[in-house]
């Protein structure tokens, strides 16, 4: 499915070149569940948002299905991002004025599809993950657990092939922390959706089938 070839993402911090990725290589199968480990600064999040037409590499590629995405004009890469690809993050990002059904929504907004029952898609994913009974929610009326799910939802709304995780049980206990890895673990087996997973947490990468360990922007 993805296919990167000496991939490097280098900024420039007080003259000095910061190499954040450095000359990664990598071939990812579609419907595998990828842990990307490593400590704070090591790449992780800029690997995983690079693979998610986020960050522009320095040099290198990255191929999707043999496309090479950042040979893509912008609008093309924002199609492949708003179409292939669903975010989950630590910090939820949900918008605070809106419930958790117009969160859901907002996605399906974006892609302007007019042949898709918005309301209803968004409403079948909170059920699907549980919050039937909270659609009409706040996010602040929501637990923490609950906000992540919610967010599950929304990154699932546009049906992606890929989901891309930046540390999503960051931020909860636990109990919640195993709840929200049993979903993604079950959208990656049952549904055969790509998992690509930043963590810190020994205990989360060792659900995936394969762990990529980057130190100082390499795979080590």
């Amino acid at each position: 499915m993805f296919s990167l070839k000496s991939l490097t993402k280098t900024y420039i911090h007080r003259n000095e070149n910061i190499h954040a990725i450095n000359h990664i290589s990598l071939e990812i199968q579609g419907g595998s569940f990828i842990a990307i480990t490593g400590g704070s600064g090591s790449g992780k999040t800029t690997l995983l948002l690079t693979l998610g037409g986020l960050i522009r590499p320095t040099s290198g590629l990255v191929k999707y299905k043999g496309l090479d995405i950042y040979g893509l004009p912008p609008e093309k890469i924002a199609d492949y991002r708003n179409n292939t690809v669903g975010f989950v993050l630590q910090t939820f990002n949900l918008i605070p004025y809106l419930s958790a059904l117009e969160n859901v929504i907002v996605p399906l907004l974006i892609l302007k599809k007019s042949n898709i029952d918005k309301r209803k898609r968004a409403s079948t994913l909170l059920k699907k993950l549980g919050l039937s009974s909270r659609q009409d929610f706040l996010p602040r009326e929501l637990s923490l657990g609950q906000q992540q799910r919610v967010a599950i939802a929304r990154a699932l709304a546009n049906d992606p092939e890929v989901i891309l995780a930046d540390e999503p049980t960051g931020n909860l206990d636990p109990v919640l922390k195993i709840e929200i890895l049993d979903i993604l673990h079950d959208l990656n087996k049952q549904e055969n959706r790509t998992l690509i997973l930043v963590t810190h947490d020994p205990d989360s990468a060792r659900r995936a089938d394969r762990v990529l360990n980057l130190s100082n922007g390499e795979i080590i």
